[in-house]
């Protein structure tokens, strides 16, 4: 089949594809959209692609991204350096500070251990975490892994990692979502909810 547009925009319309939740159409769609929205949308967000390819860096500290070395989040004073919270990507440490439920100090993992994937323990952030544990201060490591069988799997490997140094490993709590209803829960949520019940 030819193609009905130029290189250039075939080309847009592949990029944004890649992007998670887009799939072809609907990279079609936001590539016409962008097209159509050329002043208000397209050089705007080109220009904001750029700065943010130039800008933005890994911390050093904790592995989240930001454009300071270190981050916003490890260069807020007013954050409880007592509380390390553990978390498999950065897009996890930003779902936790849009929840505004963490007002620890972040650690990102960058994975979990994936034998099937062969990721293995050299392969995460796993050394810097035994350190800046290791440093002092902290009291508790929340572990915030996802609940899949890597997550846990790596969430033992941490809680053996650490078990040497005192600190006190905890991890969220697994069961029954807010506003969930039983019937329409598997069996591995509710056999997790049902072990971790708690007096009310």
């Amino acid at each position: 089949m030819a193609s009905i547009t130029g290189p250039e925009i075939e080309r847009l319309i592949q990029l944004l594809a890649r992007l998670p939740g887009l799939g072809p159409r609907s990279a079609r769609r936001a590539a016409l959209h962008l097209i159509k929205k050329r002043e208000q949308l397209l050089g705007p967000l080109a220009d904001a692609i750029r700065v943010a390819n130039e800008r933005v860096v890994v911390c050093s500290t904790c592995g989240n991204v930001d454009t300071s070395d270190p981050c916003v989040l490890c260069g807020d004073p007013r954050r409880d350096d007592k509380v390390m919270v553990v978390v498999e990507d950065v897009s996890d440490l930003w779902a936790l500070e849009r929840a505004q439920v963490a007002n620890g100090r972040y650690h990102v993992l960058g994975g979990t251990l994936s034998a099937l994937d062969g990721v293995g323990p050299k392969d995460l952030n796993l050394d810097k975490l035994v350190s800046r544990v290791a440093e002092g201060g902290v009291e508790e490591v929340i572990l915030a892994l996802n609940a899949t069988v890597d997550g846990q799997t790596t969430a033992h490997y941490v809680t053996d990692l650490l078990s040497h140094t005192g600190v006190k490993v905890t991890r969220l709590a697994h069961g029954v979502p807010v506003g969930g209803e039983l019937d329409y829960l598997d069996e591995g949520t509710l056999s997790t909810a049902f072990r971790q019940r708690t007096t009310l």
